[in-house]
């Protein structure tokens, strides 16, 4: 990506606070990004190792939890640098930072709009969902969400690596956001501004249509199944899947979804530290607590493990 630009490097603001605040912020930010790791790894081996989750609905599940792995790994690293004290990124190294940032984000849209439709499916047409769901078509409708949200983004990013920045190149904000570095351009952006409102749009509001048509069909036909027990088990499917949307969509439709001049930098950061550390940990704490299916293969695997440490320490008692 080819930059008419002088500019070699960013000053990444971050947070105004006292040092004592950083080094708190430093704490907290690496544990949760430990757990996150830690959980969503959880989730794609338990995936993995229990037959009885090899279905479209896990298979999807593992697809997210790989991705926020590295959605969270694209901010985090460099936010807990700068709360360290360097505070300053390459030219190239702030593209792919928007690059990936922007590439998985959409990725994840795309991927939460396919497993709201194949709720649908299980609900709404049962007799045919093992024929449409296979695994054939899991690994397109996934492949499909990477490459497409991936090729999308890669000429916004190019858009953008073709303006030309002025000094001081002081970044308001903890990592390489779109708004606030389009604000360093010494060019119009009139057009760059009309682009990403528009990209936003089309990627996060066309997915959220399709979640939510998916999301009216599945009321309406859980509200036509005769026994109270059914109608719950039917919402119980759906209801991780609900949660972890309705929270993504709450904060990035805050942040991206309006015209930038309305936009609060301080305002920015909070919802962009919920969206890229908290978000990412939830999504795999939601779907255990409110899945029975995988709080029972997690009993299983820790219930295995112990048995296994049990026969290690009484043969080695033995010998």
């Amino acid at each position: 990506m080819e930059n008419k630009s002088s500019v070699t490097y960013f000053f990444l603001a971050g947070f105004s606070v006292s040092l004592e605040v950083q080094l708190f912020l430093f704490v907290v930010f690496l544990a949760i990004y430990l757990l996150t790791v830690t959980a969503n790894v959880a989730i794609i081996s338990l995936v993995r190792s229990d037959s009885r989750l090899h279905t479209p609905m896990y298979f999807l599940l593992s697809q997210l939890s790989f991705l926020e792995i590295w959605y969270t790994s694209t901010i985090v690293p460099k936010l807990l640098t700068n709360l360290a004290g360097w505070k300053y990124i390459s030219l190239s190294g702030c593209l792919c930072q928007t690059y990936f940032y922007f590439s998985l984000g959409s990725t994840e849209f795309f991927l939460l709009a396919v497993m709201a439709v194949d709720r649908y499916l299980a609900i709404c047409n049962p007799l045919r969902y093992t024929a449409i769901m296979n695994g054939q078509m899991c690994v397109l409708a996934a492949s499909s969400c990477w490459s497409i949200a991936f090729f999308s983004v890669f000429f916004l990013v190019m858009l953008i690596s073709q303006l030309k920045f002025c000094q001081p190149t002081i970044i308001n904000h903890f990592f390489c956001d779109i708004p606030p570095l389009l604000r360093l351009s010494c060019t119009e952006t009139f057009l760059e501004d009309i682009m990403v409102f528009f990209f936003a749009c089309i990627i996060i509001l066309t997915s959220l249509l399709l979640t939510v048509v998916s999301y009216v069909l599945i009321i309406s036909t859980i509200f036509k199944i005769p026994s109270n027990k059914g109608r719950k088990k039917a919402f119980s499917t759906c209801a991780s899947h609900f949660s972890v949307v309705s929270i993504l969509y709450g904060t990035v439709i805050f942040i991206y979804v309006r015209p930038s001049v309305s936009c609060s930098m301080d305002a920015n950061k909070v919802l962009g530290i919920f969206n890229t550390i908290v978000t990412p940990l939830l999504n795999p704490v939601i779907y255990c607590l409110r899945n029975k299916e995988v709080k029972m293969s997690l009993r299983k695997v820790m219930k295995t493990k112990s048995e296994l440490a049990i026969a290690k320490i009484y043969n080695f008692k033995g010998h």
